[in-house]
């Protein structure tokens, strides 16, 4: 008894608030009620009716440069339309089935609500009989308090009691004027959820049959407005059955109530819902689900960095996963595709030899990243990564879910190259390279005294060569295209060490962790410290966009749901070195191409292009940066999990004694430049000054047979340096100076090199009187380095490759 009497309070009040009773005008029970109606009544008047609906969680999506969704972040997977965007049949499927008189009654469905009273009357369980305005307001009230995050008024606003019952229709009959029946028609469905993780009818009919809202037939809608009654267990994906079930009693009605006939109400059965369904399998809230998931996952990084999307990190994310924002990326997906199959051909993902591939595409004066690809499938799920298989970038830093990088072997000696030129030391000009062999007893020992800056080594530093030299200085062009070490490492070292490690941090050169590289000699020059591929490639950039340096940056532009374009922060460029001293770099590093360690590149690019080969010792790791005046590109091939020896080792079905650069990562490269400048015009680079290629030079004063002390003291006077390089045989004294480098002349301000007699000239070894007068090779061509330089066979469309002999790395 104690039931009904509160089950009939509750409806007396709204009645009397719906103005359907008058005073003393209603059935004798009503007057038994006494005091506690009038109470109800009076308590349902003061129940505030403050309602005002906020912005809807929905989904952002994240486009390519062409426009394409590539992923859709979300909390909820909604997708707010208005009216006109939903099918008109579905409008009419949902209101039969929820609320068929909707358009006739007022907030609250009186004829629904008695039947309701007097069924929950008679049991102990609390019957629907709800408006589709008031499961508007119940939907809205328990969106608003996912969104504050709190989760008890979230279920208060549909828990099962009458107080909030009476709260509901108190609202409703608010909304109801303040706003239009088509109006409340479209709130609510954008709101109700439709199963499988679709909230709103544009995410439902997007996710269960890839169509707009606005594009369903008779059979879908049925379907979709037939789940939102039990839509934890009749959904269309995880329930077929039961959706179907339900999509046919929704048929029925709509039949019942002349909205179809039954031949279409008939046809509308015959397919199975199973056979409707045309699932979306891109579609996700997570990265995971992207068809760019290592792109996405470095884009949304990028995001939680941005102060215009939020005041902290977890703000941002919020306003990413739920505000609707239509994020226009610089990604080329189309280039991404042709990338991936390109490293893939020749490293295969999960290559039983544990080498992998990744490439990274700059755009040189703007920061533009355009492409980031890599053999392996990203996997979220793995529990350790592989080749094969893993959730980590080997492309990005480790703050954008990225790596610490790899070794960059000899791409890091174009830092030296550009400090030189800074210094005035002439593309046309000679530098010293102390001879050196490949074997451990051919290194050159650079010794602790032959450092004058705090970047140097308390040990002796020994460095081999490739292949064999035996001059003590050398075009700066031959070593450049042919990657001499020693010569690089006495350049470094004439130039001063921290000097080359300033240029590599002003052109963006930090590794994974954003540090800058350490000191040590052989990673300022021979690369053994770590760098990711997207920030090699950039750094590279700053070259091919006459010295300017541009951050990273992924994002073209950010728009609110509603259109209103965020303002971002402009991307940070500067210019680092002169235009100048890049387009001489850009000389030097174009004969890497043209008759260097990267001529391979040729084999599939003719464009004017310029770049470096790098091969990390022990050949673990190899690379080919380059650069035309439109694109930066890094391609990387080496052991990304596992660091070992790429030497006598089949990849992708092909046998190598040893990988250089210029083995895969630099053929490689050219396919990749070709294909993704197909589209682009041809544009050559702007020659460099007469100063740059020849110096201003000034003859350097006579310091043969001087002492050490002696010649750094002369050359001091006369404006120069000088510094201890190493010794020569010769029967001079010993110690006594017996050759410099450079040699004869060089710019104002420039370290000489000088060589010391050793004092004596070993006599040769006796000769041995030949047996034969011809020998026939049997493994063909050589690089200086002793490794086959013959290739696998290009495709048929590529050109054949020179057979010249070349450095290799």
């Amino acid at each position: 008894m104690p039931h009904l009497m509160s089950l009939l309070a509750a409806f007396v009040a709204v009645s009397v608030g719906m103005g359907v009773l008058a005073a003393g005008i209603f059935i004798p029970a009503v007057g038994a009620l006494g005091s506690a109606t009038a109470k109800t009544v009076k308590a349902f008047d003061e129940i505030p009716d403050d309602f005002e609906p906020g912005a809807l969680a929905q989904q952002s999506r994240i486009y390519d440069a062409d426009g394409r969704t590539i992923a859709t972040p979300y909390d909820q997977n909604r997708i707010i339309v208005k009216l006109s965007q939903i099918a008109p049949i579905m409008q009419k499927a949902q209101v039969a089935i929820e609320d068929d008189r909707f358009f006739e009654h007022g907030p609250i469905d009186i004829r629904g609500t008695f039947r309701a009273f007097f069924n929950n009357a008679s049991g102990n369980a609390t019957q629907g009989g709800s408006s589709i305005t008031q499961q508007y307001v119940k939907l809205t009230l328990q969106e608003e308090a996912l969104q504050r995050g709190d989760d008890a008024a979230a279920q208060e606003a549909v828990s099962v009691n009458y107080a909030r019952k009476l709260r509901e229709m108190r609202l409703a009959m608010h909304v109801e004027e303040t706003m239009t029946k088509k109006q409340i028609l479209a709130g609510y469905m954008n709101l109700a959820y439709y199963g499988d993780l679709a909230y709103g009818v544009e995410a439902a009919a997007m996710h269960y049959f890839n169509v707009h809202a606005s594009e369903l037939n008779l059979s879908q809608a049925a379907t979709l407005a037939g789940v939102v009654q039990s839509p934890g267990s009749s959904d269309p994906h995880n329930y077929p059955e039961v959706a179907e079930r339900r999509r046919n009693v929704v048929l029925d009605r709509m039949q019942q109530l002349g909205i179809i006939t039954a031949t279409e109400a008939a046809d509308a059965k015959k397919p199975t819902v199973k056979s409707m369904l045309n699932l979306s399998e891109r579609e996700g809230g997570t990265c995971a689900r992207s068809e760019e998931p290592f792109f996405c996952q470095y884009v949304m990084e990028y995001m939680l960095g941005l102060k215009a999307l939020g005041a902290n990190r977890a703000e941002r994310l919020l306003n990413i996963n739920r505000g609707g924002l239509r994020i226009h990326t610089t990604l080329r997906t189309d280039w991404q595709q042709e990338i991936f199959r390109d490293l893939t051909a020749r490293v295969p993902s999960g290559d039983p030899s544990g080498v992998g591939a990744a490439a990274a595409v700059v755009e040189p004066g703007t920061g533009k990243l355009r492409a980031m690809v890599q053999t392996s499938v990203f996997d979220w799920t793995a529990k350790k990564s592989t080749v094969a298989s893993t959730s980590q970038s080997w492309v990005v830093p480790q703050k954008y879910k990225g790596t610490l990088g790899f070794p960059i072997g000899s791409t890091a000696k174009v830092f030296t190259i550009v400090t030189a030129l800074e210094r005035g030391w002439p593309v046309n000009g000679t530098i010293p390279a102390p001879p050196a062999g490949p074997a451990a007893s051919q290194a050159h020992i650079f010794e602790p005294n032959v450092y004058h800056d705090a970047c140097g080594s308390a040990d002796p530093w020994p460095v081999r060569n490739d292949y064999t030299t035996t001059v003590p200085a050398m075009p700066f062009r031959d070593a450049t295209r042919n990657s001499v070490n020693t010569a690089f490492a006495a350049t470094m070292i004439a130039v001063g060490g921290c000097d080359v490690r300033a240029t590599m941090t002003k052109m963006g050169l930090l590794d994974g962790a954003g540090e800058p590289t350490q000191p040590a000699p052989s990673s300022l020059v021979l690369g053994s410290g770590s760098v990711p591929p997207l920030t090699l490639a950039n750094s590279y950039a700053t070259l091919a966009a006459d010295g300017k340096y541009c951050d990273i940056n992924p994002i073209e532009s950010i728009t609110t749901s509603n259109g209103t374009k965020i303002k971002l922060p402009e991307t940070k460029c500067k210019q680092v070195i002169s235009p100048d001293v890049a387009r001489g770099t850009t000389e030097l590093l174009k004969g890497v191409i043209t008759s260097g360690t990267g001529t391979k590149v040729g084999w599939y690019f003719h464009r004017p292009a310029a770049g470096k080969t790098g091969t990390h010792e022990g050949h673990q790791q190899s690379w080919f940066v380059g650069y035309t005046p439109q694109l930066a590109t890094a391609v990387f091939v080496g052991t990304p999990i596992v660091a070992r020896d790429m030497d006598n080792i089949v990849v992708g079905g092909t046998y190598y004694p040893h990988i250089f650069g210029g083995d895969i990562a630099a053929p490689l490269w050219g396919q990749i430049m070709e294909q993704i400048s197909r589209d682009l015009p041809w544009k050559d680079f702007p020659a460099p000054s007469s100063a740059i290629l020849y110096g201003n030079l000034s003859p350097l004063p006579g310091v043969m047979g001087m002492s050490l002390d002696g010649a750094i003291a002369t050359l001091r006077a006369s404006g120069f340096d000088g510094y201890y390089l190493g010794t020569q045989n010769s029967t001079a004294p010993a110690g006594t100076v017996v050759a410099t480098a450079p040699s004869g002349s060089a710019a104002k301000g420039t370290a000489v090199g000088l060589y010391l007699s050793t004092g004596f000239v070993p006599k040769p070894p006796p000769t041995k009187t030949p047996t034969s007068t011809s020998t026939s090779p049997t493994s063909g061509p050589t690089t200086p380095s002793g490794s086959p330089t013959t290739p696998k066979t290009p495709t048929p469309t590529s050109p054949s490759p020179s057979s010249t002999a070349t450095p290799t790395g």
